[in-house]
């Protein structure tokens, strides 16, 4: 049995939709898409807040002082 990637498997599947659930899976793909995206800056803004404490220590300041 040969390796079948997760994207050949979607393709599969999507060719063999009817045509008029095409639309439905291009809504669903952008939702998904848009999803990652809220959740990647969501977790970005929530380090940000710990992050910041170490980065405006004095120390911080002296270890980068030469760049």
């Amino acid at each position: 049995m040969t390796d079948v990637t997760k994207v050949e498997l979607i393709v599969n599947e999507i060719e063999q939709v009817p045509e008029s659930l095409l639309e439905e899976i291009l809504d669903f793909i952008r939702f998904l898409k848009t999803k990652a995206k809220t959740e990647k800056l969501e977790t970005m803004i929530a380090s940000e807040s710990s992050l910041k404490r170490d980065w405006l220590r004095p120390e911080e300041d002296y270890a980068w002082r030469d760049l």
